[in-house]
């Protein structure tokens, strides 16, 4: 009796992930590698650049500005990725337990395939402080103006807003995505047990979730501390740096002030800072374990 050898697929695998590698290698792998050389250099694109060691990173922890911009950018994280998640984890259970509409779906996609700069605009005309449309609306009722870009206690979670407006529909269908594949007889048993909508929601969509909502809680952190376009289009980092968030100190030391490898050491420090942040959450929310084993 002959034993037929099974075949070896491993080279038509490496062969059809050949062009994926290749185009990672060249668009991500090369310009991560050149900006982590570029920041223990002193290049500013006027000069040949030339090793200066740790010095960029030695400033960058003495930078007053940019522990303020860490700290701006922390408050938004906590203001945008809070509102979103709640907003998305209940429009999402209601799509689930009330309506299946895909005529509903497609309208919370709606304010995500918007541009940011767009979004940006958009908001700015309508909460300008003289001029927008809202401020108009409160000097009706005699609420007075309130400058929502221009006063530093209401420009970030204002910015917030705007972001948790663009992006609660998309998470919401990510959340709605992962609900439909939890089994529809455990509602109907603890349904019958006279659990109500609250307990269920608790006991058994939350936790049968939690691969999904680790997921969603990543792709939002990192997400959020890559906040540019709006600030760009409405603070502009103002007012007196209450919204200079990292990735825009970053733009301004490049940018602005050419210090190219300065604010290379930054976006290396911020990317150490995400990676450690994202194998936490990973590790505290059990991503790679379901309760549906």
């Amino acid at each position: 009796m002959s034993s037929t050898k099974p075949r070896d697929d491993r080279r038509a695998a490496w062969l059809f992930l050949l062009p994926v590698l290749v185009g990672f290698a060249v668009f991500y792998g090369y310009p991560a590698a050149r900006g982590v050389w570029y920041s223990v250099t002193d290049y500013n694109m006027l000069n040949t650049a030339t090793y200066v060691g740790a010095e960029n990173y030695t400033k960058l922890l003495q930078d007053e500005q940019f522990w303020n911009a860490l700290r701006v950018t922390a408050w938004y994280v906590v203001l945008n990725i809070g509102s979103q998640t709640l907003l998305a984890l209940g429009i999402a259970s209601l799509m689930h337990r009330l309506t299946r509409s895909v005529v509903l779906r497609a309208t919370l996609l709606l304010p995500w395939l918007v541009p940011n700069v767009t979004i940006g605009l958009l908001w700015m005309w309508l909460l300008d402080t003289n001029l927008g449309f809202v401020n108009q609306l409160l000097h009706t009722v005699g609420l007075g103006p309130v400058g929502f870009f221009t006063d530093e206690t209401w420009a970030m979670p204002t910015v917030a807003g705007i972001n948790t407006w663009a992006y609660t529909g998309y998470t919401a269908l990510l959340l709605y995505a992962g609900m439909l594949q939890i089994p529809q007889y455990l509602y109907e048993g603890a349904s019958i047990d006279g659990a109500g909508e609250w307990r269920m929601f608790r006991r058994i969509t939350l936790p049968l979730l939690r691969p999904v909502l680790a997921l969603v809680l990543v792709v939002s952190l990192i997400g959020s501390f890559q906040i540019f376009d709006t600030i760009a289009v409405t603070t502009k980092g103002g007012p007196v740096s209450a919204t200079q968030v990292i990735y825009y100190f970053i733009y301004l030391q490049a940018f602005k002030y050419f210090h190219m490898g300065y604010a290379a050491a930054a976006a290396v420090f911020l990317a150490l800072i995400l990676g450690v942040l994202t194998a936490i959450q990973m590790r505290l929310l059990r991503a790679s374990r379901s309760d549906l084993a």
